[in-house]
């Protein structure tokens, strides 16, 4: 098993970019789509994008890939032969935007070992922006560090990434009746959300559950960029559920320990 450098960094963020102007772009708001069983929708350019990274991706690095598009079966099959090494990949994350002509949908990779990622690079084309990071060597958006701006408001003026859905418990109401941020936002792309706080777009955010591939490298790339992050049951983010995991993360680490407080009290 080879360790990671920044020319299969290179390597990486070529894939990406090849995969998503070959097979993602020529088909956006050219495709129907399908319902899966869990009601997320699915198209014939997810399908083909996870085709084509799975057999690019393998002539960088020769390991197993777990892919969204594969079964839960696949998936926990790939999970549990990947320890050593591993892709994860989500070959379209924010498939409902990218069939309604929204321009905010990613393709995201991540290279895992021992079940945490040591490398993460998440595209979003119809945008041009690559994201990227390899550990221990920082977190880039074409070319620049981030943050892109360092400035941390307080709370009451801060800007949310949020995703009410999967909230659980009195959270969804206390965050309608006394949230503690200034404005919020959901754009549709869970993978563009850890980009856009490690970006310092957003301030805060907060996610009741994400799959493996929606925070796989989006994670590592926040981190890489200065930013905490741990889930709403458990202050190590990494002791949370694998499959279904809850984020409560911020860029500044004064203003995580906020947010995370008023997440404790309010759940």
């Amino acid at each position: 098993m080879p360790e990671l450098n920044l020319d299969i960094l290179d390597a990486t963020i070529d894939v990406v970019r090849r995969v998503a102007q070959s097979e993602v772009m020529p088909r956006f708001l050219k495709v129907a789509y399908a319902r899966k069983h869990d009601g997320t929708v699915v198209t014939e350019a997810d399908i083909a994008s996870q085709a084509a990274l799975a057999r690019e991706l393998r002539q960088v690095v020769d390991v197993p890939l777990l892919g969204e598009e594969m079964s839960d079966a696949e998936q926990e099959a790939e999970w549990q032969q990947g320890m050593a090494g591993m892709w994860c990949v989500d070959p379209i994350d924010g498939t409902t935007n990218f069939v309604h002509g929204v321009p905010h949908f990613a393709v995201s990779v991540a290279f895992m070992r021992n079940g945490r990622p040591e490398m993460g690079v998440i595209y979003n084309p119809a945008m041009d922006e690559m994201y990227y990071a390899l550990k221990g060597h920082g977190a880039f958006l074409n070319g620049e560090r981030l943050p892109l701006k360092n400035f941390a408001p307080p709370m009451h003026n801060a800007v949310a990434g949020i995703e009410l859905k999967y909230l659980p418990g009195k959270l969804p109401s206390r965050l309608m009746a006394v949230a503690p941020y200034s404005s919020q936002r959901n754009i549709g792309s869970s993978t563009l959300d850890w980009c856009w706080l490690a970006a310092g777009r957003f301030d805060l955010i907060l996610h009741g559950g994400q799959r493996l591939w929606d925070y796989a490298a989006g994670c590592l790339i926040l981190t890489e960029a200065g930013g905490r992050i741990g889930s709403i049951h458990h202050r190590d983010f990494w002791d949370d559920q694998l499959w279904h995991r809850s984020a409560v993360a911020a860029l500044n680490p004064e203003l995580f320990e906020q947010w995370y407080q008023w997440v404790q009290v309010n759940k």
